[in-house]
């Protein structure tokens, strides 16, 4: 991440010795890594999503991934700056059918938090959908900041229907997080990545709800194994330290709104004599030479609707799933 100029020692002595002289007297000092305080103002929120914008808009019309690294980061980082790096060799001269990005009526849902880090979701609405009937949808960005000398960026993008987004509960017109680890909900957030991960290597399907993240897409899979001529397997792994770690707001109805990614490998070994079809876009991310197999890197960020504890079955519910090769071998 960009860091911004960072204060003399000087300055960090003076202030230390400040603090020290406030709490010998008595005087009440509030400490910014204990004390809950938003996330960000609204004013903050508003720029954050301009500076973003901005950025994506750069970056897409020159497919120049340098242009909006600072501005991304996790899973959607990881796709955007595949996919820019992808085009930028596919298409070097830029994007011709290069649209602006417009992200507007924006919602700010900001969270009261301790410490670092901290972050909050836009809901918005963007100029490439539809106003209204089956193709109207809604982004929903999160937008993660480590420390206070470094830029607000966006971890996730979920592109859900009106009709997908739950009501977020909120305390004094602040969102509520929910802990990794609470025992509130049907699955804890930290557990999502392992539980997920697990059912698509063939475990239980456990409280995922069926449907085209799960169910269906397992038996994509499946199917794509047996085709003749073509083996195909998949290895999927949690992913979530650091900026890829999953993010939760509490819903009106005593369950949550959760933010988690994952990454798989998909390997692809052609039968004896052919060699596996590579598309450019994937080509442009490859290293080594495709004698009879393909691996592709995967990764996957899930938007889901977690039911309160208790729920006997079906309490995630998978909404959306964006997802990007971010890597490629040939062998």
């Amino acid at each position: 991440m960009r860091r911004l100029r960072q204060p003399s020692r000087a300055f960090l002595a003076t202030a230390a010795a400040t603090v020290l002289a406030l709490t010998a007297s008595g005087c009440v000092t509030v400490h910014g890594e204990r004390e809950l305080i938003p996330a960000a103002t609204k004013t903050e929120a508003e720029q954050a999503l301009k500076d973003f914008t901005d950025a994506y808009n750069k970056a897409d019309k020159a497919h120049d991934p340098t242009l909006d690294s600072d501005r991304v980061t996790g899973a959607l980082g990881a796709i955007n700056q595949a996919g820019l790096k992808s085009r930028s060799v596919t298409a070097p001269g830029g994007n011709p059918q290069h649209q602006p990005l417009e992200l507007t009526d924006a919602t700010f849902f900001l969270p009261k938090k301790a410490g670092w880090p901290r972050w909050f979701v836009a809901d918005t609405d963007s100029n490439r959908d539809a106003d209204d009937g089956r193709g109207d949808n809604r982004w929903l960005l999160v937008f993660v900041r480590n420390g206070a000398d470094e830029l607000w960026e966006v971890a996730y993008l979920a592109i859900l229907t009106p009709d997908e987004i739950p009501a977020l509960r909120t305390e004094g017109g602040f969102a509520v997080p929910v802990p990794a680890d609470s025992t509130a909900l049907a699955v804890a957030p930290k557990d999502l990545g392992r539980s997920y991960v697990s059912f698509l290597g063939g475990g239980e399907r456990g409280q995922f709800a069926a449907g085209p993240h799960t169910t269906q897409w397992r038996e994509e899979r499946e199917k794509g194994a047996k085709r003749v001529g073509l083996a195909t397997q998949y290895v999927d792994q949690v992913t979530d330290a650091g900026d890829f770690a999953p993010l939760a707001l509490a819903t009106e109805d005593g369950g949550a709104l959760v933010f988690f990614a994952t990454r798989y490998f998909e390997q692809q070994t052609a039968a004896k004599g052919y060699r596996p079809k590579v598309d450019p876009d994937v080509k442009a991310l490859m290293t080594g030479e495709v004698k009879n197999t393909v691996t592709k890197e995967w990764v996957s960020s899930q938007t889901v609707l977690v039911k309160p504890a208790g729920t006997d079955a079906d309490g995630v519910t998978v909404a959306g799933r964006l997802q990007g090769v971010t890597g490629a071998k040939g062998s």
